[in-house]
């Protein structure tokens, strides 16, 4: 018990270190964005008194790592800080756009398992035949398409051509569940490249496990073909593929930002992009430091599921 128990210690203690290394960059990366937001803040033309007077109030006269504590600090309480532009607290800005954000991530993910899974399993358990060629040859032309540019495709077809669906949220605020219909074309475009990866990854796994000599002397001992598949060599498919649902659900985080823009979903990203735009750099830094932190909790998590199903992968990890 003392291996697994010291390994998953050493997993949450790298998680720990990860999560004060996300802070840390996060707020080196906004110090170094160029111009000066005092001057931005200060309006058109301002004098230098004016300037001084707003670089005060945003606290940039003091020295960085003072600035750096006090921020870290009110993290650790839950406090993101205060917008620059309306002065409300960042908490509440990232409380507006987390619903319509989880919802779409959610509602991918859902999808994502269940339809990657079972295309790998397919397409392996018809190896080198004609379902295995057609899957594989459609997830490779799905994959090689943008979300942008799939999100426009679908938009100009199924919404402006067909009008089987509405083309954005725009006028449904955050009652997305209220209207479901304008939540099928951006879960199509979040879905899409994720299942082709998956099911790639599922299938590869699914032929090596089938081809190793555990399965072919579990076949000689009589344990049927349908316990090997799913009970032996899925669990197997399965633990690479836990890592690769883990970085896609990270990526979704990512890929939300473009498909909020494009859909005008009022979520976490089309916040991100406000924030960038005002120069709102409290607003920037709390977003940035939760995506950076739901990074490392997925990933924890995915380390954690994967030494569940193949504990052999701890001793590589």
């Amino acid at each position: 018990m003392n291996g697994p128990r010291s390994w998953i210690a050493r997993r949450l203690l790298l998680g720990v270190l990860q999560t004060a290394a996300v802070v840390l960059l996060v707020f080196a990366l906004t110090e170094a964005l160029p111009g000066d937001a005092a001057v931005a803040f200060a309006g058109d033309q301002p004098d230098p008194q004016r300037i001084a007077a707003v670089r005060e109030a945003m606290g940039l006269d003091r020295p960085a790592h003072e600035r750096l504590a006090e921020w870290a600090g009110g993290l650790l309480h839950g406090d993101f800080g205060t917008s620059l532009t309306s002065g409300r607290p960042v908490a509440g800005f990232l409380a507006d756009g987390f619903g319509p954000t989880l919802l779409l991530t959610g509602l991918t993910v859902l999808l994502l398992v269940p339809l990657g899974v079972g295309l790998g399993v397919v397409a392996a358990r018809h190896e080198g035949r004609f379902t295995d060629r057609l899957i594989s040859s459609a997830t490779l032309g799905v994959y090689a398409v943008p979300e942008f540019a799939l999100g426009v495709l679908l938009v100009s077809v199924l919404a402006l051509r067909l009008g089987w669906l509405p083309p954005t949220a725009l006028g449904h605020g955050t009652g997305l569940l209220g209207h479901p219909a304008v939540l099928v074309l951006p879960v199509l475009v979040l879905v899409a490249r994720p299942v082709c990866s998956l099911a790639r990854l599922v299938r590869a796994g699914m032929i090596e496990a089938l081809a190793a000599p555990y399965t072919a002397h579990a076949e000689r001992y009589g344990i049927s073909g349908a316990r090997i598949r799913y009970g032996h060599a899925l669990p197997n498919a399965l633990a690479p593929a836990t890592q690769q649902l883990a970085r896609t659900i990270d990526w979704l985080l990512c890929g939300v930002i473009v498909v909020e823009a494009l859909y005008v979903i009022p979520g976490l990203g089309t916040v991100l992009m406000n924030a960038v735009a005002d120069r709102d750099i409290p607003v920037v830094q709390g977003l940035a430091v939760v995506f950076g932190l739901a990074t490392v909790v997925l990933n924890l998590g995915a380390d954690l599921v994967t030494h569940r199903l193949a504990p052999r992968s701890a001793v590589a990890a």
